[in-house]
């Protein structure tokens, strides 16, 4: 568990305050970090007395550069490095999980469903960082981290691109014993497939607690990596037959990645292994942890000591600029006369989900091709012009039947609180979990905890519309057609950007941020990304829709954009990665996509598709009567098909896409919009609210 810093150790690296130290090692240290805005990170510092290494620092700057480049949900993604006082530094996203050598430890080897989990979760991650041209090299237990949402890669502290040798001087060991291939060890040439060598030894660990090449010394065990036999026990028949293959000595007859996920395909009752179980209880027990232990540090930046007059004029000289590029925005953040100044920015952690319990229908729960049972409904929850609820842990975000927004219990539907002077119409954003955003009439941003509804920081942002948020700033369109950053930790304006001239007509909600990238479509069918740090535009696509409304999708630096063809983009320059497109001449647009795990959701036409995220494979297709969007939960796509008169709810099983249940909608209007959170699954349909659970 994370140790209080010591001697020696900076309390600050970057935009980062360190809280305690994570782990150490022969090259340097981790710690637990926090940026302003509350995001949490692991921070990863050379040792002072190695800092002069060129070697060494080499190397831990191409550990940065080589998990910048993988585009994939299984790594920790890179959130900054720098060299800081002569030390270099990576920030890398906080993994709340434990490593699976700890698991093991703490719960033993991995059952079957797990272990087939494991397998195909890491294949799939290698296949990700291969096809960025590295190798990792150094794929071992403690090196994977495992969250709620799965398995994670970390430490790419040896990954080389695909051509690098393994080069090393006397005495030093280019990987660790017992998971580095018979080629890594003798010094040679390595390809993709060394990493599959590495997860062989992972597998056999993974499924019996012992390692599958021992030895007294670590020459012993580098011996029987290169010449010797596995242990197998422990390992059932098909485990072995499973895992054999990647354990041979020959490089060339290791399986592909896609080949293992192929072999270690998982049954249906084994999905969502990681949210069940002694293993998510550690995950949870870590996620707690990390909020406690993150959320005192805002409240201290905030109602802390009054600051030195050192401190105030460093903060006015830095802010001095600000304040004079935006007209004065954000000067009651100074003045001593503003009411609770020093309370606006103290934000609460976020409260625990209430999950509900998932359905079996193996236990009887519900009826395969059956109706599906709600768990609660109101009839008059919702005025029929509210935007699509938005669920944040506990409470449901939508619009009232009275107008402004509300929050609404997500066990029992029950009204918790509303906030009727800000308009339903501008939308509304969660930051973080930790607090709702929304616009007032004047266009000024109000902030809620949305637990309780107790009003936070505003700012004065001319807004028109709530575009998208991220831990940095909340982004609006303003009521004359431009774009605008305000900062999240203090309300200011980063930027002001005035958008191409087919997007002044009107943009529609919601946007999405990936990266550094804020991607809005217009009510006409264009595309616009624009850099998220200076309001830049990167690049435009037009006429992406004629007649459906264009929604991005986005993850991993890739858009996904519905309209006349659903096309995978690169984020950074808009470069079309695959597209699929239909007869030319048709007049049926796809709908707005949603990306989960590795596959990309959308329907046209009443067809329903699932495709592999990267490739545009598709997966499978079904009728669902409608174009709308597929939200993912559990093991089910939930849509809506409205091309009957009586509008039905209608969820997919996510493996094959066949249909699970139907439920017909009483209250059904022409905006019958859905959301997904909590092992639950929302409908706001006309007035009505309902939540339903999920298999």
């Amino acid at each position: 568990m994370m140790k209080h810093l010591g001697t020696g150790d900076p309390v600050r690296l970057g935009p980062y305050r360190l809280l305690g130290v994570l782990g150490e090692g022969g090259m340097g240290k981790v710690y637990v970090g926090q940026d302003r805005a509350g995001t949490a990170a692991a921070v990863k510092v050379l040792r002072p007395e190695l800092a002069h290494d060129t070697g060494l620092a080499q190397r831990f700057v191409r550990e940065a550069l080589a998990a910048s480049a993988v585009r994939s949900p299984g790594v920790a993604a890179v959130l900054g490095a720098q060299t800081e006082g002569g030390r270099p530094w990576i920030a890398t996203e906080f993994l709340a999980g434990p490593t699976l050598d700890q698991i093991v430890d703490r719960h033993g080897p991995l059952d079957d469903m797990r272990l087939r989990a494991l397998a195909v979760s890491i294949a799939h991650t290698l296949r990700d960082i291969h096809a960025a041209g590295f190798i990792h090299r150094d794929l071992k237990p403690p090196n994977i981290v495992v969250t709620a949402d799965g398995p994670r890669i970390i430490d790419f502290g040896i990954a080389r691109p695909e051509h690098g040798l393994t080069l090393t001087t006397t005495g030093q060991i280019p990987v660790t014993p017992g998971y580095g291939a018979p080629e890594q060890v003798l010094g040679q040439r390595v390809a993709p497939a060394a990493d599959i060598f590495s997860l062989g030894a992972v597998l056999v660990y993974a499924a019996t607690g012992q390692r599958a090449f021992g030895g007294a010394h670590v020459a012993a065990v580098q011996y029987e990596v290169v010449h010797g036999e596995p242990h197998w026990d422990g390992l059932t028949p098909e485990q072995h037959a499973l895992i054999a293959p990647c354990l041979a000595k020959d490089a060339a007859t290791r399986p592909t990645p896609e080949q293992i996920a192929d072999a270690f395909a998982l049954p249906k009752k084994a999905r969502a292994v990681w949210r069940h179980g002694p293993i998510a209880d550690a995950i949870k027990e870590r996620e707690r942890a990390i909020r406690d232990l993150t959320a005192p540090l805002l409240t201290t930046q905030a109602v802390g000591a009054a600051p030195s007059r050192r401190r105030l004029l460093t903060g006015f000289a830095a802010g001095g600029a600000l304040l004079a590029a935006t007209g004065g925005t954000g000067w009651w953040l100074l003045s001593d006369k503003s009411p609770d100044r020093k309370d606006l920015f103290t934000i609460p952690p976020a409260v625990k989900t209430p999950t509900a319990r998932i359905l079996s229908a193996d236990d009887g729960d519900y009826i395969v091709g059956g109706q599906a049972k709600p768990l609660w409904s109101h009839e008059k929850a919702l005025s029929t012009d509210s935007p699509a609820p938005l669920p944040i842990r506990d409470v449901l975000i939508a619009g009232p039947d009275s107008g402004g927004i509300a929050a609404f219990n997500v066990v029992d539907g029950k009204r918790r609180w509303q906030a009727p002077d800000v308009q339903m119409a501008s939308g509304y954003l969660s930051l973080s979990d930790r607090l709702v955003a929304a616009v007032g009439k004047d266009g000024t941003l109000h902030t809620f905890v949305p637990s309780t509804g107790e009003p936070k920081w505003t700012a004065p942002a001319e807004a028109r519309t709530l575009l998208a948020a991220d831990a940095e700033a909340v982004y609006v369109l303003t009521k004359d057609y431009r774009l605008r950053a305000v900062g999240r930790s203090d309300g200011g304006t980063r930027w002001t950007a005035l958008a191409p001239t087919q997007f002044r007509s009107g943009i529609r909600s919601p946007g999405v941020v990936d990266g550094n990238v804020l991607v809005v479509a217009s009510t006409s069918g264009h595309a616009l990304a624009v850099d998220t740090r200076t309001g830049s535009t990167l690049w435009a696509l037009y006429n992406q829709s004629r007649k459906s409304p264009l929604l991005p999708a986005a993850r991993s630096g890739v858009v996904y954009l519905n309209g006349m063809s659903l096309a995978a983009r690169r984020l950074s320059d808009g470069k079309e990665l695959w597209q699929e497109k239909d007869d030319e001449s048709s007049s049926y647009e796809w709908g707005p996509a949603t990306v989960h795990g590795d596959s990309v959701y959308a329907a046209m036409h009443g067809i329903a598709k699932r495709f592999g995220a990267r490739d545009g494979d598709m997966k499978w297709q079904d009728p669902v009567g409608g174009s709308q969007p597929l939200l993912i939960q559990g093991s089910g796509a939930w849509t809506i098909d409205d091309h009957n008169p009586i509008a039905a709810l209608r969820t997919l099983d996510i493996e094959d896409g066949s249909t699970v249940w139907t439920y017909n909608l009483p209250y059904w209007s022409a905006g019958t919009t859905l959301a997904v959170g909590g092992n639950r699954a929302f409908a706001a349909s006309g007035t009505a609210l309902f939540a339903f659970p999920v298999f």
